[in-house]
């Protein structure tokens, strides 16, 4: 496959089960291939993607002594700023050219896990900022839950298998600022090759070329979305899940051609993480003779874990 597909949430929410059919059948076809979809018809709108995008930029321009204010010890970055360069892909020593803020779940109803969750943090300066952040969290949520929905139907699960672990998980948003770059970078780029931790990652912001994917042949393509649609991907723990029937895609964003290195690039993922004690033992449809079971059983927060260590986000 040498291009992302592209579908329609407004399909599977129709009252047509055919149509709705079409879209597990594509959705899940492609995640089979590539581990890639562009979405329209989520549940953003563009008022609210505006306004998103004007308080983020006004966040990265504060000044890095402010910035640092909202740098929280101990959290291992799960909440609040995380300064630039302190991230690096798995099995690489050098930083990503990125800084970026975290969102993290609002948790109701659930009193173990306000415990469990470090809280949000508050910026002072921009009474916005944190306003527009819930929202677009809720929304990036709401759509994420369908997608789910229409992949449990497309494993042979009942439609919502993947509801009761989503509901307060541990899932992450993430405003991203790739500052200019001022001089050749040795070996980073703006985020090394990797692949996600999570269940799905929503992405905002993926307008322009940057974001890369790579096929099963091992060939880099640009995944560019239209204005109107989300690039959505696998995750690892998805992937673990189903056996790696459901592919979580190693992609990268590469630095920009030199004439653009003057130019910032600001993207949003959305990590739809489930709740910690979330099984991601591998399901017995995902297991056959010619697919033995690839993984040994783990709980998602053990295997969140894991991979913040890897990440160099938590200190062994």
């Amino acid at each position: 496959m040498n291009s992302i597909p592209s579908v329609d949430l407004n399909n599977f929410l129709s009252d047509d089960l055919n149509e709705k059919q079409k879209f597990v059948d594509a959705i899940g076809k492609a995640y089979e291939e590539i581990g890639f979809v562009a979405l329209k018809g989520h549940f953003l709108n563009d008022i609210l993607v505006e306004n998103l995008y004007k308080e983020v930029k006004n966040f990265f321009n504060l000044s890095t002594d402010t910035k640092q204010k909202y740098e929280i010890p101990g959290i291992a970055g799960q909440r609040g700023y995380v300064s630039f360069g302190k991230e690096s892909a798995k099995g690489k020593k050098e930083g990503d050219l990125k800084e970026f803020w975290h969102f993290g779940q609002y948790v109701e109803d659930n009193d173990k896990l306000k415990q469990e969750y470090p809280d949000n943090v508050i910026v002072e300066e921009l009474p916005e900022f944190n306003k527009v952040g819930k929202e677009t969290y809720k929304m990036l949520e709401k759509t994420a839950k369908y997608v789910l929905r229409a992949l449990a139907l497309y494993l042979g699960l009942e439609e919502m298998y993947f509801d009761k672990y989503i509901h307060n998980g541990n899932s992450i948003l993430r405003p991203i600022h790739y500052p200019p770059i001022k001089e050749e970078p040795k070996e980073a780029v703006r985020a090394a090759a990797h692949g996600d931790i999570n269940l799905i990652t929503l992405l905002m912001g993926a307008q322009g070329r940057g974001l890369q994917v790579k096929n099963h042949k091992g060939e880099w393509i640009d995944a560019i979305a239209q204005p109107d649609e989300l690039m959505i991907n696998v995750g690892d723990m998805l992937s673990r899940h189903t056996n790696n029937k459901l592919k979580s895609t190693i992609h990268r964003v590469v630095n920009p051609p030199k004439e653009l290195w003057g130019t910032s690039r600001y993207s949003i993922p959305f990590f739809m993480h489930p709740i910690s004690d979330m099984k991601l033992d591998v399901l017995d449809s995902c297991v056959d003779e010619g697919n033995p079971k690839k993984f040994d059983d783990i709980t998602a927060g053990a295997f969140l874990n894991e991979r913040l260590v890897e990440l160099g986000l938590i200190k062994k």
